[in-house]
């Protein structure tokens, strides 16, 4: 990492405070628009607000399209070379469906701006964009001229990939952020800080399963002896992986769904269970998914036929000691800009377990504090806009050169 001046942090603090109004603005004009996961029009309208920005910054655009979800976008700059190669992720959905920009729009109050996906993640996305905005009026100042993305991007290549579909686990996107990471020496997520301001230096790992029973139907009065109970062997199975809690610390597994059965006078042919497994460790996810199996693949009631399918599984974002540099110096550097700043971790997942899984030291919970998310009374702090844009671009700054 290269030091920052505390010229250079003044240069960047009066930047953004300067460009507060005109975020605002821009926040205003995306809170205003449907982007749930499934509303692809909206989610394709901030993706072209979004080109339109990362355009303006010099950036080259790929595009790829999905039929059902949002466009997948992103965007290349090309700048020093020699420096490292750096990620930066923000998602354009959320979790809201059509007519709520309408029945409660964006407003400020109180210090506050509220409305539908404000701050999970509107305002995140909006801090990576004037965050290298940032950047480049930096080196604009410190060269005396206006400079082209080579002069004044301290990367050699820098991939800005805005995603659709976040918020149900990035299916279409998640590949594209695969290839992006693959070259990465750095990556930094955009989502909201944690209400108390912490950025988020660790995550848990996710997988999410699917158990089929199949048993065999019978007349639960007449000749009960002939039917196989896939809810009986559910019931045994759920206490089974219950008992799981607690063997590894950190590691978490809830059968939170239980279908099945038809009539209560028929013995149940079919049952299903979804599981929800999460870890802080790789490891012991690893060692958690082979006990999942185990006990799903072992029966108790005879006959009946178990089929296990792992829908989804991203691993634990664990704060390595790359990682924990990269938190060192965001927490030395928000100090250095007049405020304090903790690390944190979490136990819900987010595209930052997927560049972590890969081994890219990466930081999330840079974007501007807030809380209340998928919630109606959503809401971002308005005082912490400038102090999060200054700090986003100062961290990138300070990573464009990593240590070897």
């Amino acid at each position: 990492m290269t030091d920052v001046s505390d010229t250079q942090l003044a240069h960047l603090r009066t930047f953004a405070d300067g460009a507060l109004p005109a975020y605002l603005a821009d926040l205003e004009r995306l809170v205003n628009i449907d982007c749930g996961t499934y509303s692809k029009g909206g989610v394709d309208e901030v993706g072209s607000f979004f080109q339109e920005q990362a355009t303006e910054l010099g950036a080259v655009i790929m595009i790829e399209p999905n039929e059902e979800l949002g466009d997948t976008i992103v965007a290349a700059l090309d700048g020093r070379p020699g420096g490292g190669h750096c990620l930066v992720i923000g998602h354009m959905d959320t979790v809201f469906a059509e007519g709520t920009a309408a029945e409660r729009p964006f407003a400020i109050a109180d210090g506050r701006a509220t409305g539908p996906g404000v701050n999970d993640m509107k305002a995140g996305l909006l801090c990576g964009i004037y965050g290298l905005r940032a950047l480049r009026a930096l080196a604009t100042a410190e060269s005396g001229r206006a400079l082209k993305t080579a002069d004044w991007l301290p990367f050699e290549r820098l991939t800005f990939v805005a995603n659709p579909d976040e918020e149900i686990g990035s299916p279409a996107s998640t590949s594209t952020i695969r290839d992006a990471a693959a070259s990465a020496d750095v990556c930094f997520v955009l989502e909201s800080a944690r209400a108390n301001g912490d950025i988020v230096s660790a995550r848990k790992g996710i997988a999410d399963y699917i158990v089929q029973i199949d048993g065999r139907a019978a007349h639960a009065g007449v000749e009960p002896e002939k039917g196989r109970s896939a809810i009986l062997e559910a019931a045994h199975k759920t206490l089974e992986l219950t008992a799981l809690n607690g063997r590894w610390p950190g590691v978490t597994i809830n059968v939170g769904v239980i279908t099945g059965g038809t009539r209560p006078n028929v013995i149940a042919e079919h049952c299903e269970l979804e599981i929800d497994l999460r870890a802080e460790a790789r490891t012991d996810m690893e060692l958690a998914e082979n006990a999942i199996t185990e006990i799903c693949m072992r029966s108790t009631v005879p006959d009946v036929v178990t089929t296990v399918n792992r829908r989804h599984r991203w691993w634990p974002m664990e704060k390595g000691p790359q990682t924990a540099r990269l938190a060192a110096d965001a927490i030395s550097l928000a100090q250095r800009l007049g405020f304090d700043l903790h690390d944190a971790a979490t136990g819900g997942a987010s595209d930052a377990n997927t560049t972590s899984g890969m081994g890219v030291p990466t930081l999330d919970g840079l974007g501007p504090v807030g809380g209340l998310d998928h919630a109606p009374g959503e809401y971002t702090e308005i005082d912490s806009i400038a102090p999060r844009v200054c700090l986003l671009a100062a961290l990138l700054l300070s990573a464009a050169h990593p240590q070897p």
